[in-house]
């Protein structure tokens, strides 16, 4: 292919891209990423529920997750602040009876005090604080976080010099406020894994939709980097870069 058409692949990829909750589809089998992280997140989760726990999901996404724990859903609890996916969980959600509300600040919650034995939070931001004040006594708190560093290689290649959009996003620091928010660590384990890209334009949708990691990303800007990433590609058969994974369990 030469460079002219690759350019046109590459922008009809942007153009496209677009997600609704936290659907990856568009490029399932061009990539590959938390295929083998040392932990499984749906696994601890499972092993904390039970049908009588009020649980919360906070920043829940497109509540695909949620969702597939099957708890009940009088005992369910939701928020999300990102406005297209708040309006799809309120089709979602409360015409099955889960409580969800509109959240978009981590440091008030629309709930009351000491609502919760189990609070989940998947790749989302919170405040230690504020989960203190909604857990009951012994609640637990289980978040799976990404990383200070994640795809930091990745980014480099296409927007050298970018800074890093959350310092401090690792397990040394972040535990630390747990502790200092009252909690006790039950679990906290950290990772660096693999994410492979078969080919640049699943690469293009991903770096578009993951805007705040790639700030300002678009195919005519990073042309010239995009074509030495497809070089890799010719090279090797894909184009790897790393993500950085961290697990909390803190019981109140």
């Amino acid at each position: 292919m030469n460079k002219k058409e690759l350019y046109n692949i590459w922008k009809r990829e942007e153009e496209v891209a677009q997600i609704q909750g936290w659907d990856f589809s568009n490029i399932e089998g061009r990539y590959d990423v938390e295929n083998d992280l040392p932990w499984s997140y749906e696994e601890i989760v499972r092993s904390y529920l039970d049908n009588s726990k009020q649980i919360m999901d906070y920043d829940t996404g497109g509540a695909e997750f949620l969702l597939s724990l099957n708890h009940p859903y009088d005992k369910t609890a939701v928020t999300e602040g990102y406005k297209p996916n708040v309006e799809l969980c309120k089709r979602r959600l409360l015409p099955l009876g889960i409580n969800f509300k509109e959240c978009s600040n981590p440091k008030n919650i629309p709930f009351e005090d000491e609502m919760f034995d189990l609070m989940i939070n998947r790749h989302g931001e919170f405040e230690q604080d504020e989960i203190y004040r909604l857990l009951k006594k012994d609640g637990i708190f289980i978040t799976e976080q990404v990383g200070e560093n994640n795809e930091r290689d990745l980014v480099q290649m296409v927007l050298p010099d970018i800074p890093k959009p959350f310092p401090n996003m690792n397990l040394t620091v972040q535990r630390k406020k747990f502790e200092e928010a009252g909690f006790k660590i039950i679990r906290a384990e950290e990772t660096y894994r693999p994410i492979t890209f078969y080919d640049i334009g699943a690469f293009v949708w991903f770096a578009h939709i993951i805007e705040w990691e790639f700030p300002n990303f678009s195919v005519s800007k990073c042309y010239e980097n995009l074509l030495k990433m497809q070089d890799i590609i010719d090279k090797y058969g894909k184009v790897q870069g790393t993500i950085h994974r961290y697990l909390i369990v803190a019981q109140k």
